[in-house]
């Protein structure tokens, strides 16, 4: 796969993941929406990885530290949105913390939070040639 088709991948990924958060959002699955929020920010930064050195992205859920791999130039207030985000990536998927996750995504804390990730992939799409 070249360049352009595996940017083409993670922004396609992205989108794909971006349907299936708010197709959850619709059916009152708000714990998982957000998972797929946070994969939707993590494959946009994998497209924008790709598209500034032409290599494979990071094998990380971590995406501060996506953001960094590609000197994004963050606000405090960005940087701690990504902070957020990653942590619905940990809390939905493992057991311990999953059951208090899923007590604190009411209906209002999950729409915020998907219209601020719909803020930041489309800030991040501008980021790709």
């Amino acid at each position: 796969m070249d360049k352009k088709e595996a940017v083409s991948f993670w922004i396609e990924s992205s989108e794909d993941d971006w349907k299936v958060s708010n197709h959850l959002f619709e059916k009152g699955d708000y714990s998982y929406s957000l998972f797929f929020g946070h994969l939707t920010i993590e494959k946009i930064l994998k497209a924008i990885y790709v598209d500034k050195t032409g290599e494979t992205p990071p094998y990380t859920h971590r995406l501060v530290y996506l953001s960094e791999k590609v000197a994004l130039k963050l606000t405090d207030e960005q940087l701690e949105l990504l902070e957020v985000i990653t942590d619905f990536n940990m809390e939905a998927r493992y057991p311990d913390e999953k059951l208090s996750f899923k007590k604190k995504c009411t209906k209002s804390f999950t729409e915020l939070y998907l219209v601020k990730i719909k803020e930041m992939k489309e800030w991040l799409s501008l980021k790709i040639q």
